[in-house]
């Protein structure tokens, strides 16, 4: 049973944008609560009356905090940076800060929402040429930019938000096929992200949700 003083987050064991609310707490310590809202069965459970109140998109994260509910995942992530401490999601440095926001926007923006359940849904059986095409195509922008700006991490050798939006859209690019091999800057952050706890514990194989076929 969810208790009043967690944070709560209703999400789905294999979306992004929940696993990257997931990555934002554990780097946090935050300790939370979990609702899995399945996106497929009985028709999607985002498309209740019960949960539109909470995200009227219909999407997954909502996350109750501090007596309010938000929904984009950016939002909750830079909510939770600004009110809890732990280490810095993002830079102080302005030039920094607006590099982890421009790598966010582009996943989160340009990537993501074009091989988002909702929209693969719509496209029969292309939707995994559809999804490694714009995946394939944010990469090629992704990987020169990340060349400029990494360090061990997306910019600079300190953990971001632009880190918690690359590894849940390098999943996404393995899950349909995509030749990761093709961007080593994107491939090595990735490698080195995924063997911090934080990204590891909040990955979409050990949720609550996650059917026993896919636990490891």
């Amino acid at each position: 049973m969810a208790t009043q003083d967690k944070p709560v987050l209703h999400g789905y064991f294999r979306s992004s944008c929940s696993w990257r609310v997931r990555i934002a707490f554990a780097l946090k310590g935050i300790e939370y609560d979990q609702v899995p809202i399945h996106l497929i069965k009985d028709g999607g459970q985002q498309h209740t009356e019960q949960y539109k109140t909470l995200n009227p998109m219909q999407q997954v994260p909502a996350v109750e905090i501090d007596g309010i509910t938000l929904s984009q995942s950016l939002a909750v992530i830079q909510y939770i940076d600004e009110t809890r401490p732990g280490p810095p999601l993002l830079p102080a440095d302005p030039k920094k800060r607006a590099q982890v926001r421009m790598i966010s926007d582009i996943i989160a923006s340009g990537i993501q929402p074009l091989q988002n359940l909702h929209v693969i849904q719509k496209m029969g059986t292309e939707k995994v040429q559809w999804a490694q095409h714009f995946i394939d195509r944010g990469f090629q922008a992704l990987e020169p930019l990340l060349k400029q700006t990494a360090g061990k991490y997306c910019v600079g050798d300190e953990i971001s938000m632009a880190d918690i939006c690359l590894v849940p859209q390098v999943y996404n690019a393995e899950r349909f096929k995509v030749d990761v091999e093709q961007y080593p800057t994107i491939k090595r952050l990735n490698e080195t992200l995924l063997e911090i706890e934080a990204f590891r514990v909040s990955g979409p194989s050990c949720q609550p949700d996650t059917p026993e076929d896919l636990r490891a």
